[in-house]
């Protein structure tokens, strides 16, 4: 079982990638479960066709700790079951607590004992607490991808994920796989992205181009490959999924000093 953290600059498109990639996967015949890390609990919507799904820490506020495996996870598209950590309520208590609370329990109630071929974690943001860095800090995924573009704020974000994972690798044995350029349309993005890639030590495992059929299967609650499976852009997760599982490129990142990472933007063009 691969066990696989998805991490990227918030609003980078985390979740609709992931879920998208994991479309992908069930088509091919694996075995998925998707764990929501986010509060928005977001993570497993496409894939469900839609369903608002009950988070644990709700289900644990509401029905106290005796539930059973069913309650949180549901399953969908291919196969792929789903489950949302949630967060707490507004303006109370840490979000990065729920994921710690969430990943116990799915391990409590079996959920990791069943047949599958991967685990997939949503996380939100960047490396920025304990509780958010569980995935990586504990050892519970053993590679990430990081979803970037060619934007600015977007890079800095993947260097600062892969300060964390570097931090972690020796301790939790965490690997990074590769960045996925989910494009902005940003002018020489794909050599940007490369260029971030190599200096960091890794690979832009794929480029996947702004699309609006992406925007149309979301209106319909639905993956690109669900969705409109004949299109294009299923076809460009199809290939993200196959490069993935395919995939044999495992490093320890060497994350940039800023200055160096600002040389590479302006050698792009990116800052003047």
């Amino acid at each position: 079982m691969r066990q696989v953290a998805i991490y990227g600059k918030g609003g980078i498109g985390k979740s609709t990638t992931t879920q998208n990639l994991t479309a992908g996967l069930g088509e091919m015949g694996k075995k998925i479960m998707i764990v929501g890390c986010d509060p928005k609990a977001d993570s497993t919507r496409l894939v469900l066709g839609g369903l608002v799904q009950k988070t644990v820490l709700d289900t644990l506020r509401e029905e106290g700790e005796d539930i059973e495996l069913d309650a949180v996870l549901k399953e969908g598209y291919a196969g792929i079951k789903g489950v949302e950590s949630g967060g707490p309520e507004p303006g109370v208590g840490c979000a990065g607590r729920g994921i710690i609370t969430s990943i116990s329990l799915l391990e409590r109630l079996g959920a990791y004992e069943a047949d599958l071929d991967y685990v997939f974690y949503d996380v939100l943001g960047d490396v920025v607490c304990g509780g958010f860095a569980m995935p990586i800090r504990e050892g519970k995924a053993q590679e990430i991808y990081i979803v970037c573009s060619g934007e600015m704020m977007a890079l800095y974000a993947a260097n600062n994920i892969s300060k964390g994972i570097s931090k972690y690798a020796n301790t939790g044995g965490v690997r990074l796989g590769g960045l996925i350029c989910n494009s902005r349309k940003v002018d020489g993005e794909a050599e940007l992205v490369s260029a971030v890639a190599a200096e960091i030590g890794t690979q832009m495992i794929h480029f996947v181009p702004r699309d609006n059929a992406v925007q149309r299967a979301e209106i319909n609650k639905k993956t690109v490959i669900d969705f409109s499976p004949e299109e294009g852009q299923a076809d460009e997760y199809r290939t993200l999924a196959r490069k993935i599982d395919d995939n044999d490129m495992f490093i320890i990142p060497k994350p940039m000093s800023i200055d160096r990472l600002e040389e590479i933007l302006m050698e792009h063009g990116i800052l003047d």
